[in-house]
């Protein structure tokens, strides 16, 4: 655990109450007081790790009449390689137009509400509402719009299954329209030419339009002949997640097994209590995308080759660790600290230090960590996820 540190009046730190670093001149105070374990380090910490945080707030916003958009991808966070993340936000009517993608596409609504609509590998139509915490997952090139209902619109987290992904690399309608000769679209929609004259010349992206009227006149009308598609592209995880639960918290388990759909990207929605702690653990089968949605945190992060870095987290940021790093995150605020764990995998997967350990044989453990039997026999027998304060 991270040792402790007094920073007196002078700027020097004292650990064990000697001076080992001082830092007479502060180049950005506001951002060494939000990174502690980066201004001074853990004495744990050894070596140089890429580096695994990214604030959205560093990122571009692509701001328009109706919402917005920012994106974290490997462009920004250069070890993010499997996994990248859009931010987005529509007012009540705003529209992400009518789109699809090369990469699939995981969602977790942050905030108020939208309305999703889609069309399956059938063409059968898919209209729903979805609202906080509700989830959605739209495979590869599945078209599907989203649009902000009242009283105030969404937000939502976007997540794709490849970290070059980029929101600017969209198939769009408004594209499609613009770039394809007119006489072809008329002739495709079975109208004169004249009749779409009006067509927008550029993308719109995101676009500010009535608020959509009630969802069942909407899922009607999308049908047709066709009927509604049997495929659930969204999802409520209150309902149907492995949900790991302890006096430190909640791991809400969100895959393959349970939201049939989303074959690419599995999750996890944690939740620690103030003092709590997310295990020691590590991924066997896929670099993890975090992103975190309440609260304060601390995570080590231990590398190949005695390296070792501790970061310090908070609401809007997003962490990246490598596939069998371990790691833990622990609840440094005063409020539940609430994060997302994500993976490019159909399945969620992870192994913690102590169920490793105990079920060691216990002469080997205890060679390795110079560690007596009383000791040995205090390691916990079976996986915590969340240990409390």
């Amino acid at each position: 655990m991270k040792q402790e540190h007094e920073i007196s009046g002078d700027g020097s730190v004292k650990i064990g109450g000697t001076d080992t670093i001082t830092t007479p001149r502060l180049t950005n105070a506001a951002l060494d007081d939000a990174n502690p374990d980066s201004k001074v380090p853990p004495l744990s910490d050894v070596g140089s790790l890429p580096v695994f945080k990214y604030p959205f707030s560093f990122a571009n916003k692509r701001v328009y009449a109706g919402g917005w958009s920012r994106e974290v991808t490997i462009r920004e966070l250069q070890i993010a390689k499997e996994l990248a993340g859009v931010n987005m936000r529509l007012e009540a009517g705003g529209i992400r137009e009518l789109h699809w993608h090369k990469a699939a596409e995981w969602s977790i609504m942050l905030y108020g509400g939208v309305r999703l609509t889609a069309i399956d590998a059938e063409g059968r139509s898919f209209v729903r509402d979805v609202f906080e915490g509700d989830l959605w997952y739209f495979p590869t090139g599945i078209p599907h719009s989203i649009q902000g209902l009242e009283p105030d619109g969404g937000e939502f987290l976007l997540v794709f299954d490849d970290g070059h992904f980029s929101e600017h690399e969209t198939v769009l309608l408004s594209d499609i329209a613009a770039h394809i000769p007119r006489e072809v679209m008329a002739r495709n929609c079975g109208v004169e030419p004249k009749v779409l004259r009006k067509i927008f010349g550029q993308e719109l992206f995101i676009f500010q339009a009535p608020v959509p009227g009630p969802l069942a006149e909407d899922q009607k009308k999308a049908a047709g002949t066709f009927g509604p598609s049997p495929c659930e592209f969204s999802f409520r995880p209150g309902e149907k997640s492995i949900v790991k639960k302890t006096k430190g918290g909640e791991a809400r388990v969100v895959d393959s097994s349970t939201f049939k759909v989303s074959t690419t990207v599995a999750a996890a929605i944690v939740t620690v209590h103030p003092g709590g702690m997310r295990e020691l653990h590590w991924h066997q089968n896929a670099d993890e995308w975090q992103y975190y949605m309440n609260g304060k945190a601390r995570m080590t992060v231990v590398g190949t080759g005695e390296r070792a870095r501790t970061m310090d987290f908070e609401a809007g940021d997003v962490g990246y660790i490598e596939k069998t790093l371990p790691h833990y995150i622990e609840n440094t605020g005063d409020e539940d600290l609430r994060f997302l764990e994500l993976f490019r995998s159909s399945r969620f997967e992870d192994l913690s230090l102590s169920e490793w350990l105990s079920h060691t044989p216990r002469e080997l453990v205890m060679a390795h960590l110079n560690i007596d039997k009383a000791t040995y026999d205090r390691i916990p027998r079976e996986k915590l996820v969340v240990l409390p304060r």
